[in-house]
């Protein structure tokens, strides 16, 4: 009976990481290919939105942009010690930080994918008011950014109801 629920919970946090990698996949993909369809000009554009494809070769928001292969090859590896840390984590952990590391996990699947089969991470969802332009992302950044937000909230919870005893 506990290995049949173990099976599970494995095939639910295998799905969750499935279907963030592959929704993930699949807006990149559309907007590559919508980029290659009008040659690189924007795809969309709004008052408070752009859909524009960037490559970008750093990490977060173009941060550790290295034009020396081996710095992006050491940035690369680093990332699959901390993708391999975080699967660790989620076998560790329950409840709602087991569902933050999951968004983490499948978000960085998604970016490392890109780094290792593109050499760069495509990003194109950009937010802007007027001329101030928040950094430009994608839908693995989003899932990453949430699982890091609810994170940091568990914590404030917990160190809240620790302080209380």
């Amino acid at each position: 009976m506990i290995l049949k629920n173990s099976n599970k919970i494995f095939l639910v946090n295998l799905a969750i990481v499935l279907f963030i990698f592959l929704f993930d996949r699949l807006c990149k993909v559309y907007v590559i290919y919508l980029d290659n369809k009008y040659f690189g000009s924007e795809i969309f554009s709004s008052k408070f939105l752009n859909i524009s494809l960037i490559w970008n070769e750093g990490i977060a928001f173009g941060l550790l942009s290295f034009n020396e292969k081996i710095f992006y090859n050491i940035l690369t590896f680093i990332i699959f010690i901390i993708i391999l840390i975080i699967i660790f984590m989620v076998l560790k952990s329950y409840g709602l930080k087991k569902y933050s590391l999951l968004m983490i996990l499948g978000g960085a699947l998604g970016n490392v994918y890109d780094r290792v089969f593109y050499r760069a991470v495509p990003d194109f969802i950009d937010f802007h008011i007027g001329n101030f332009h928040w950094f430009i992302f994608n839908v693995a950044d989003i899932f990453i950014t949430t699982g890091i937000f609810f994170l940091i909230l568990l914590e404030f919870i917990v160190n809240n109801e620790e302080k209380k005893l």
